[in-house]
């Protein structure tokens, strides 16, 4: 195993699965929010801290354009991909960033058979939180795992607005109509959040159209705190009362 992506302990399983964790630069709505501190710490080390003490991976790697997460990434011990500015712009999709970094030499040797994606802007998300959606993702028939948490307003309560005309977005021709019953009565809606998710590699190194998903996804309900992901000035507010207050528990660095 590379001696610069190796990770010391024991993983909880034989599988071999490695950690990704993004963190680009380059941030609109809240500059440089992965290396933002948060109770005395960069927010990407209450992600690579929960990583490790959560014993799930072979391998901890940062892919970043950032010189300052380099850094800190380094001397927690995780490992670093550099990722090229082309796979590191606002619009990017995950799949290049992620393709890259299986594909670098260093990561592609370790022959690992499944990764997951564990964003900084989820600080909350804990060593048990991983152990938990590891252990779903073993049992579960599907390709891919990913967290997700009910949503605070039911689409089938949402319009499309047509000309001061509303459209129904999800439209029913039962009666009553969905956006006339009770909200209790709707069916459960979840929506996905940033927490984490769990792949295998293949669906990303071997097919002619690579995917981080695959066909099925696994649903993971991890709502806030641990769900909780921080994007904007107001949600790092947020995070520093929560803390301050003792309401919310990040994970130890």
């Amino acid at each position: 195993m590379s001696p610069l992506l190796t990770l010391q302990g024991t993983p909880l399983e034989t599988e071999s699965v490695i950690a990704l964790i993004p963190a680009r630069g380059g941030s609109k709505r809240l500059p440089g929010k992965n290396t933002k501190l948060l109770a005395g710490h960069p927010l990407i080390a209450y992600t690579i801290a929960a990583a490790q003490q959560s014993k799930v991976f072979q391998q901890i790697v940062v892919s970043t354009d950032s010189d300052e997460a380099t850094q800190i990434a380094l001397s927690m011990g995780a490992g670093v991909i550099q990722r090229p500015a082309k796979y590191a712009s606002d619009d990017s999709p995950d799949i290049e960033w992620v393709r890259h970094a299986l594909m670098s030499q260093s990561i592609a040797d370790e022959g690992h058979e499944c990764f997951a994606i564990l964003r900084p802007t989820s600080p909350f998300r804990t060593a048990a939180t991983i152990q938990r959606a590891w252990a779903e993702y073993e049992r579960s028939p599907c390709d891919s795992l990913r967290a997700v948490e009910v949503v605070k307003v039911n689409p089938h309560k949402m319009f499309y607005l047509n000309n001061c005309e509303l459209i129904p977005i999800l439209p029913t021709y039962d009666v009553p109509p969905w956006h006339s019953r009770p909200t209790q009565t709707l069916p459960w809606v979840v929506q996905q959040n940033a927490s984490l998710e769990f792949s295998k590699c293949s669906l990303v190194r071997d097919r002619l159209f690579p995917s981080i998903t695959g066909p099925r996804i696994w649903g993971f309900l991890n709502p806030e705190p641990e769900g909780f992901d921080l994007n904007t000035v107001e949600e790092f507010e947020k995070a520093e009362r929560m803390v301050a207050s003792g309401e919310w528990r990040l994970p130890s660095v």
